[in-house]
């Protein structure tokens, strides 16, 4: 019988000792690291490479979506959470499925079902289930609309914790977004539209495809062609803005 390569990643002692407990009886789960934190997590994750991981969504340090951003392997995801607001993003990140505290046994056995199919079904992970979208409907009364307050990075080994209010303005390169701060720049995977829609629409603004800027950090917006203007920030930087960015700016300063 080939095990099931299980770690299990949550702040809470009793939480892990019932994840224990429900699956103490299955014979193909093997146990191989208990994490109190998303740190500890993702030196697990990488070091160990489980097939399945089961894992809170929030944690100090790093949150659960957070870790995941930055592990370099793949396993299999079970979200635990006291909250069902994370349930769209956790299918977005193809979990195999999300179990809101208290659940049951039969319930977290079910999800442990749907992994051993996937893993004998080799299943692609680019690609979510047909089944993805009913499961998120029965899950949620309402969408994450939470605004960032914190953007983690990866450079080499070293993690680092970005505060949105160090943001100075992002800018788009290919599947990646710069982020330049005031002690830097750091590169993150990701799109433009997502921060677009996650960062706090009174402090950001998009002023082009390829840029979105803090908006207390802008000094000048002059013309540079016909239809083309250039933004100057506070740190010296220059900012193309588009037609529609320049839209966008005028309802952000009314003029």
């Amino acid at each position: 019988m080939n095990k099931i390569k299980t770690i299990i990643i949550e702040d809470e002692e009793l939480s892990r000792e019932l994840i224990k407990n429900f699956l103490k009886d299955l014979e193909d789960i093997e146990i191989i690291k208990e994490c109190e934190n998303g740190f500890e997590g993702i030196k697990a994750i990488n070091e160990l490479d489980p097939d399945l991981v089961f894992l809170d969504i929030q944690m100090p340090k790093l949150n659960g979506f957070e870790m995941l951003e930055l592990v370099d392997q793949s396993p299999e995801i079970i979200f635990i959470t006291a909250h069902n607001d994370y349930a769209i993003r956790a299918f977005e990140m193809n979990a195999v499925d999300y179990l809101l505290k208290p659940y049951s046994k039969d319930r977290l056995i079910s999800a442990v079902s749907r992994v051993r199919q996937r893993i004998a079904a080799g299943h692609d992970k680019s690609h979510p289930e047909p089944d993805r979208d009913d499961t998120i409907n029965r899950l949620i009364r309402q969408p994450l609309g939470d605004n960032l307050n914190r953007i983690v990075v990866k450079s080499g080994t070293r993690i680092r914790v970005i505060p949105v209010d160090r943001i100075i303005y992002l800018e788009a390169q290919d599947d990646y977004v710069m982020i330049y701060t005031d002690e830097g720049k750091h590169l993150k995977k990701g799109t433009m539209n997502h921060f677009e829609e996650h960062l706090d629409a009174d402090s950001f603004v998009r002023v082009h495809r390829s840029y979105i800027v803090k908006i207390d950090q802008v000094s000048m917006i002059e013309p540079y062609s016909r239809d083309n203007y250039i933004m100057k920030l506070k740190n010296g930087a220059q900012i193309r803005v588009s037609r529609k960015g320049l839209k966008n700016i005028r309802e952000k300063f009314n003029f």
